[in-house]
């Protein structure tokens, strides 16, 4: 059973993979890169100071920091613990695949991208809830995107980023409810 799931997951990771074009390569480098996302970070800080002030935007800032560095130690302890070797180096599969990112890192399951992704969309789409209805809608979908570059990019199978998805999600939801307990008591 779970030899058929790793095949399907090498089989899915080089139908996607191989959708790629070099005219797009650009774009999913950008979209992976944890730099670029700069401005929509600092759009978002924007809008929350905007809507909760100044202090509780730096306790919310606090919550992202301990929530991104929850969902990254864990993806490497996973990384450490299961040992998946990327499909960038896996024999069988990286001479099918589209190799577009320059590096291709150590272990790979579960993708850390997708987890800080996700785990951030969620959190900042439950505490803009009650400001923007459909935030939350616009940060999955960069979610995804951000998530899916990993496989474009030849670093992770789509098997790493669902998990990365679903881990950061319920991170994500269990950092907002915290956060948002903490606001009704004392902010």
């Amino acid at each position: 059973m779970i030899q058929r799931l790793i095949e399907l997951d090498h089989q899915v990771f080089l139908y996607l993979n191989n959708l790629g074009t070099e005219t797009w390569d650009w774009f999913w480098l950008i979209l992976s890169d944890k730099w670029a996302a700069i401005p929509l970070y600092a759009l978002l800080v924007f809008l929350l100071f905007k809507k909760l002030g100044w202090k509780t935007t730096a306790i919310g800032l606090v919550f992202v920091t301990l929530l991104i560095t929850s969902t990254d130690q864990l993806a490497n302890v996973f990384k450490d613990g299961f040992q998946r070797v990327r499909p960038c180096e896996e024999e069988g599969v990286m001479e099918y695949a589209r190799l577009v990112a320059g590096h291709c890192g150590g272990y790979g399951y579960f993708s850390a991208h997708a987890s800080n992704s996700f785990g951030v969309a969620i959190f900042l789409g439950l505490l803009f809830k009650k400001y923007y209805q459909k935030m939350i809608w616009f940060l999955l979908a960069w979610a995804v995107l951000v998530a899916y570059s990993r496989v474009y990019l030849g670093v992770h199978y789509p098997g790493d980023i669902i998990t990365g998805a679903l881990i950061g999600s319920v991170f994500g939801y269990i950092y907002a409810r915290l956060f948002l307990l903490l606001k009704s008591k004392f902010l």
